[in-house]
């Protein structure tokens, strides 16, 4: 059962927040005063755009009527300006600080209640509620009847949601402290907010995807995690300091919703389990969302009367597909309905999110004020961290310096590969490796058979697709001349081979390139017999099987090898654990610098401050100790090595080992090498078939519709000779009546004659009865694939075919194409019976070469670069 539009479609009221008011702060005189104070006039003089700008924001922030966009980019730019204020400007009621500011702000719900606090937090705090507010007024801003609408309200919405929780997190709390207060930027309001601008968001995917036509089950999901989004901010508007705030119409609104989308989502859940045959459960989950909505009616005391006629649709929905499903249940299913209360949730699913704010907000690249630095601790402790930051990049560097170096002349000793290679757990390199993941993921060469099976198939389709063509023009050609030897001059109209002529032409052109592509074929066939036993070594799993392996010494005059083996193995976990000890000792490193935090050393001393950077750097004088340990002993030890693996490779014969070892892996590189080029011929013959079959099967049904045609033609006639020989022609005898037929490559057209010319006895016969048209064969279709506008050169040019996929030899390079000869179509005579270069070797060919195939299709066919099957006539 199709799911009909959604109820909830036309319940778009949504809910837009009013940005706060405030009363006009001058900025630019007091914090003038403090620079030039604090610091000199000369800086106040140096920093006097940065307080023009900041002043010309705070006084447009004052007077609202900008464009949204416009009213949103000045918020974000005075917020970050505020963040820059607060780390160099200590604005409070203290006598040494700046108390000349105070910050007035309006409720944006309560306009009669205000809050002041000479503090920035409160401004900081407003700032952000009314981020949230453009935003939210942006949402409502789009037009929500098309998807581009919807989607651009959604992330309004999203980024209004964005806005309220980063002040919860950041600023509500702080803005809270102090008898001065309002409510609307306490926590509490902003978490509610950010619920409510969630649902609206939820909202509007939910409208797209009715609009899309989703699945019960989608719509479901989605309706019912707009349900919750609205229930959680109906649950804080109904606590305090919330339920005492906000207007009665206000708190009906979001209980409606919430109930509707509850509605919905039991409304779309019972569409689900209606297809699947589940009555009970849905008969449980239609009364479930019917008893929400009149419960939810109860208090509907303010609410728009778009939203209540939008229950009132829903609830006789559900309450038709109720009635439906208990008269099934009564009589087929006769199930027991289950209780509400004991089925489980409804599935929902959230596709919204609040915007991240921190990189939108973030100020850490405003140069506003950046020549400002507050205090002279800010500046020790400044160099201090530089010298704690030497410290670690020196240290690091060795570390990674000792990592490298052992690493580097391991790889030169080729270990530890060729004790594991002494063990059996040898392996290829890592692209080697994946080349031959590559190859027997794709069916490695056994696969190769069944490949050329599929290309002779299409040989084969094709070959009989050119046959059946071939007949119906032959079978046409000889019904022609049968009639034209039975009424002799009276059969007027002219003779097939006149009229087939380009399409014969095209056919025999499409044979002669089945021939030459099957010789290719027999070529790709030949390469893969006499490469099979090459090419096997990659059918071997695992790969590493087929290498060689490091074998012990058949003779030995002490038997020493175990003892050798031993300790070289003993050295490589002692230098492992050396690696082991660096990595934790650059990760000791970072922790230390991470809780090296000195500031409240430093606003507290009294003395040098030399002598407090000296002691503390010395607590970082053990670790580094440690680390000269580690470089010095893993030096002796990769010295212990060398002597060690020279010993062990003079023992097993390392060098004719690793000899034969590259030697396998050139010969595995050589098989890869040859799969992929046999592998990518024969993907170039299937398209060439591919394509050749789709211009084989058009030009059949031209010749299919010539055929038809001429059928017609020929009934006509065989009645107008009849009365003629009956003489019920009514023509005089100097003018006697024919066919102007068309040329093939002419428009056809029913010839018209004057009074002073000839007449045809049929239009003068049977004035009513329209002629049928003769055939005109169409533009014959060549093989098309995507990207290609080159005209294709005869096939009878005196340039020699190029191939169509390479086999033997080296890489293929294909030759230019060439024009077509102005002076024909094609160079080649009509098939069958010719004998052109394909049969005569006309084209000289180099001693020992290959006759070239008919194609080459590294690219969609045909390529520019070489000449076409067919050409267009």
């Amino acid at each position: 059962m199709a799911a009909p539009p959604s109820s909830s479609a036309t319940a778009s009221i949504m809910l837009a927040i009013y940005e706060k008011k405030t009363v006009t702060v001058d900025l630019y005189r007091p914090l003038r005063q403090y620079i030039a104070f604090t610091y000199s006039e000369r800086e106040a003089q140096n920093l006097e755009d940065d307080l023009q700008a900041l002043k010309q924001m705070r006084s447009d922030l004052e007077r609202p009527g900008d464009s949204l966009p416009t009213r949103r980019d000045l918020l974000q730019s005075y917020f970050k300006a505020l963040c820059l204020v607060e780390s160099r400007f200590p604005i409070s009621p203290d006598r040494d600080h700046i108390n000349s500011i105070t910050f007035t702000w309006y409720d944006a719900f309560k306009q009669k209640q205000k809050a002041s606090q000479q503090n920035i937090h409160l401004e900081k705090a407003a700032v952000l509620f009314n981020l949230g507010a453009v935003y939210s007024q942006l949402g409502l801003f789009y037009d929500r009847s098309s998807v581009d609408g919807m989607r651009q309200a959604a992330q309004a919405f999203i980024a209004a949601a964005g806005a309220f929780a980063f002040l919860r997190d950041n600023a509500a709390m702080k803005a809270s402290i102090g008898s001065s207060t309002t409510v609307d930027v306490s926590v509490e309001c902003a978490g509610m907010l950010e619920r409510l601008m969630l649902a609206q968001a939820q909202e509007c995917v939910f409208e797209n995807t009715i609009a899309k036509g989703s699945t019960p089950m989608v719509c479901t999901k989605i309706a019912r995690q707009v349900g919750l989004y609205y229930e959680e901010a109906f649950a804080a508007l109904n606590v305090a300091p919330l339920n005492q705030h906000f207007d009665k119409t206000w708190i009906s609104h979001v209980q409606l919703k919430a109930a509707l989308f509850y509605g919905e989502a039991c409304y779309r859940y019972g569409l689900e389990l209606h297809q699947k045959e589940e009555i009970a459960e849905e008969i449980a989950r239609l009364k479930s969302g019917i008893s929400a909505l009149s419960e939810a009616k109860k208090s509907s005391k303010g609410a728009a009367a778009q939203i209540l006629d939008t229950i009132t649709k829903l609830e006789t929905n559900l309450n038709r597909n109720l009635e439906r499903a208990v008269k099934e249940n009564d009589r087929v299913y006769l199930m027991r309905v289950p209780s509400p209360s004991t089925l489980p949730p409804l599935p929902a699913f959230s596709m919204v999110k609040s915007m991240p704010m921190n990189e939108v907000l973030d100020a850490s690249k405003e140069r506003m004020f950046s020549s400002l630095v507050p205090d002279s601790s800010a500046k020790a402790l400044s160099r201090y961290t530089e010298m704690v930051d030497d410290i670690i990049r020196t240290q690091a560097e060795k570390l990674q310096q000792g990592s490298e170096l052992a690493r580097v002349r391991l790889k030169e000793m080729d270990l530890p590969d060729s004790i594991l290679a002494l063990e059996g757990n040898f392996t290829l390199p890592t692209d080697l490796k994946e080349d031959v993941e590559a190859v027997q993921i794709c069916g490695g060469p056994a696969g190769l058979e069944a490949e050329l099976q599929q290309l002779m198939d299409l040989r084969r389709v094709n070959q009989e697709l050119l046959v059946q063509t071939e007949e119906l023009l032959q079978k046409e050609a000889r019904e022609d001349g049968q009639f034209r030897s039975q009424f002799g001059t009276r059969w007027t109209r002219p003779q097939s081979s006149t009229l087939t002529k380009n399409l014969q032409d095209r056919l025999n052109r499409f044979a002669a390139n089945l021939k030459q592509a099957s010789e290719s074929d027999a070529r790709i066939e030949r390469s893969v017999r006499e490469h099979m036993a090459l090419m096997s070594i990659l059918d071997r799993r695992p790969i590493e099987s087929a290498l060689p392996t490091l074998a012990r010494p058949i003779m030995s005059l002490d038997a020493n090898e175990d003892a050798i083996v031993g300790a070289l193995k003993q050295s490589l976990r002692q230098l492992e654990t050396l690696g082991a000890q660096r990595a934790g000792l650059e990760d000791m490193l970072k922790e230390m610098k991470r809780k090296d935090d000195i500031l409240p050393k430093l606003m507290t001393s009294t003395g040098s401050y030399e002598d407090l950077f000296r002691k503390e750097i010395a607590k970082y004088d053990n670790i580094c100790e440690d680390i000269a340990q580690n470089i010095e002993a893993q030096e002796q030890l990769l010295l212990q090595i060398q002597a060690q693996n020279d010993e062990f490779a003079a023992i097993f014969n390392l060098e004719d080992y690793k000899a034969s070892r590259e030697k396998s892996y050139k010969q595995i590189a050589a098989a890869i090498a040859k799969f992929r080029e046999i592998k990518e011929n024969i993907n170039e013959g299937l398209k060439f078939y591919v394509t050749l079959q789709d211009a084989i099967t058009n030009i059949k049904q031209q010749c299919s519709d010539f055929v038809m045609t001429r059928n017609i033609q020929c009934r006509e006639m065989i009645e107008d000779v009849q009365r003629q020989m009956a003489g019920l022609s009514f023509q005089d005898g100097k003018n006697t009546g024919a066919y102007n037929y068309p040329s093939v490559s002419q428009p056809h057209q029913t010839q018209r004659a004057t009074s002073q010319q000839q007449t045809d006895p049929v239009n003068m016969t049977h004035p009513s009865r329209p002629q049928a048209p003769y055939y005109q064969p169409p533009p014959p279709e060549q093989p098309t694939m995507p990207g290609y506008a080159h005209s294709l050169p005869p096939y009878g040019s005196t340039q020699q075919p190029p191939p169509p996929y390479h086999v033997a030899g080296g890489p293929y390079h294909p030759q230019q194409a060439q024009q077509p000869p102005p002076s024909h179509e094609y160079g080649q005579p009509a098939y069958p019976g010719w004998r052109g270069p394909y049969y005569n070797n006309a084209h000289a060919q180099q001693p020992g070469s290959l006759p070239r195939p008919p194609y080459t299709i590294p690219a969609p066919y045909p390529p520019h670069h070489q000449s076409g099957y067919y050409k267009q006539q």
